[in-house]
């Protein structure tokens, strides 16, 4: 893929970039290496210091930075300056309480003969980055705000049709007061990951991205027994039971579908709904997505803007028409529009079965299938029967419904009445093909560490 800014709105090229040479990768190889040495020197209270100030950038940033974003993949406006307030959060959650995360935690040093015995996290060094496009900035900052506040040094390589916002990541740092090259971009494709990845002056990696992606990097870092964390796709169910809020649910789920113009992997998919509710619910849900308006994202009355890529947009267009040939029904939506740009209007499907494609496969864009089920039980084994299992929704006010879908539901997270969202105060992560590791929170920060136990003598 080119490195380019296209315009998803127009399908216009606005710009394009050069991939880096071989011999500016080497320096920011040895650049970030050169960091980590530096970093070293350093304490909590100095990078916190800098992330709050990278936070502050963030916010006075904010109006360009979300321009630059709508352009390149097309979420509105309003979703993009939200999202750059949120990296700027994360920012500050991590200047505030990284130290706590890491201090160190005393053992029982009587219990195995020592005078002290207790663990240390220390910062494994360099950490490879490979980002994609749906969310340039948010994603991006909830590895980097924790590795950087652990002391480890940063390379990005971000999605080729994103890469303005990628060099504005790469200078954010140093402009708060980092070290010079801890955290750094690299404008490459991603033939040249590999390489980069069997450097030895890189100690792990992170992805997240697609499941081919993520099998590429577990592959090579396996080969060379580097630390991975991996964010994959998902197909997340969303669950409504008889003593949901059904207004509120189908309210909710528009909003659950539709996020980020519906190309989020922790996106409600897959709308699973008792017998009960189901035609209060369909038609709730149904009448919500054909009152979305589709347009130019950078005008605030759009609720639903372009799917970032053509071929994005094709593949959501295949899944639909494989779908309809077999029997689904469509109950709104299911066509694209003629004209300039990638739009795909809100679509929901009906009478779905394990013959069509969308019944295995992640829709990455705007697009729903309801599933109506006779009790809870069917409804879990319906959840589940995915290769997926990153987040999953329940809409109950039953205490006994809502113990059991958290225990039975197979997923990284489960939201009970409302939406899956990451927080910086919560694990993010997935089971199955959805990846492995977790992000933000305690966890996250200590995925690139070094737990160190150490033993003294009397």
């Amino acid at each position: 893929m080119a490195i380019a800014t296209r315009d998803p709105a127009t399908g216009i090229v606005e710009r394009t970039f050069a991939p880096m040479s071989d011999e500016e990768v080497e320096r920011a190889l040895a650049d970030a290496a050169g960091a980590v040495v530096a970093l070293r020197r350093t304490t909590f209270a100095d990078r916190a210091a800098w992330m709050r100030a990278a936070a502050d950038l963030l916010e006075a940033d904010a109006p360009t930075l979300a321009a630059t974003m709508t352009r390149e993949m097309g979420k509105t406006l309003a979703s993009a300056e939200a999202e750059v307030r949120k990296a700027a959060h994360g920012c500050r959650y991590y200047a505030e309480h990284a130290a706590a995360m890491l201090a160190p935690e005393p053992a029982d040093a009587p219990a195995v003969g020592a005078a002290a015995a207790y663990s240390v996290y220390q910062p494994l060094g360099v950490v490879l980055a490979v980002m994609p496009w749906n969310y340039p900035v948010w994603q991006v900052l909830r590895f980097a705000a924790p590795a950087l506040m652990a002391g480890n040094a940063g390379l990005l390589k971000h999605a080729s049709n994103v890469p303005q916002t990628a060099l504005y990541l790469g200078e954010l740092f140093t402009r708060a007061g980092f070290p010079a090259g801890a955290f750094g971009t690299l404008l490459i494709g991603s033939a040249q990951v590999e390489r980069v990845l069997r450097d030895e002056r890189v100690a792990a990696a992170t992805l997240t991205g697609s499941e081919a992606a993520g099998r590429s990097v577990a592959r090579i870092a396996g080969d060379v027994l580097k630390k991975t964390v991996l964010e994959l796709g998902g197909s997340d169910p969303y669950l409504v039971l008889p003593s949901a809020d059904v207004a509120r649910a189908a309210a909710t789920a528009v909003r659950a579908r539709c996020q980020n113009n519906g190309q989020s992997c922790i996106a409600a998919k897959r709308f699973i709904v008792h017998a009960e509710v189901y035609d209060e619910f369909v038609a709730a849900f149904t009448e919500g997505m054909a009152a979305l308006r589709v347009g130019d994202p950078a005008d605030p009355d759009t609720d639903v803007g372009p799917v970032a890529t053509e071929q994005g947009r094709a593949e959501l267009a295949e899944l639909v028409a494989d779908a309809v040939a077999k029997g689904a029904t469509v109950l709104t939506g299911g066509e694209a529009p003629a004209g300039p740009g990638w739009f795909y209007p809100p679509t929901v499907l009906a009478d779905v079965d394990a013959t069509m494609r969308l019944y295995r496969e992640e829709t990455f864009g705007p697009v729903a299938v309801v599933y109506r089920v006779a009790d809870l039980a069917e409804a879990l084994e319906l959840a589940n029967g995915t290769a997926f299992g990153l987040g999953a929704v329940v809409w109950t006010t039953d205490e006994a419904e809502r113990v059991r879908c958290v225990a039975e539901l197979e997923s990284g997270a489960v939201t009970v009445n409302g939406m899956t969202t990451s927080y910086p105060e919560l694990p993010f992560g997935g089971i199955k093909t959805s990846g492995y590791g977790r992000e933000l929170a305690a966890v996250g920060i200590r995925e690139f560490c070094n737990l160190k136990a150490v033993w003294v003598g009397r």
